[in-house]
């Protein structure tokens, strides 16, 4: 569900959050790997590139705590106590909204749950 939350949030998070901080954090706890880190680290001087590349890597992460430990790194920086806050809040029928366009089959219309 934290994926889904974030994939919603994707344009905030990428307009608003330095990701410096949570590189950091996501390479301490084991999800980035230090090929990854570097990399993340040398589109230093566009911290929006920088995140669309870290959630990038996110997503295509196997890990199932990818998602759980982003939302760790965003609670542990005290200044974007708000973006938990809209993390927390989206409702649960806006959630299924999305997971329906995410799963709604070409061909026949129908829902692929």
């Amino acid at each position: 569900m934290l994926k889904l939350k974030f994939r919603k949030l994707h344009s905030t998070l990428i307009s608003d959050v330095d990701p410096l901080n949570i590189i950091n954090f996501l390479f301490q706890e084991g999800v980035f790997s230090l090929d990854d880190m570097t990399a993340l680290r040398m589109i230093k001087d566009d911290p929006k590139q920088q995140c669309i590349e870290l959630l990038s890597k996110l997503h295509a992460s196997k890990s199932p705590q990818a998602f759980v430990q982003l939302y760790a790194a965003i609670k542990a920086e005290s200044h974007l106590q708000w973006l938990i806050d809209r993390i927390d809040n989206l409702d649960q029928q806006s959630m299924i909204e999305l997971m329906r366009q995410l799963y709604i089959s070409e061909p026949t219309g129908k829902c692929a749950f």
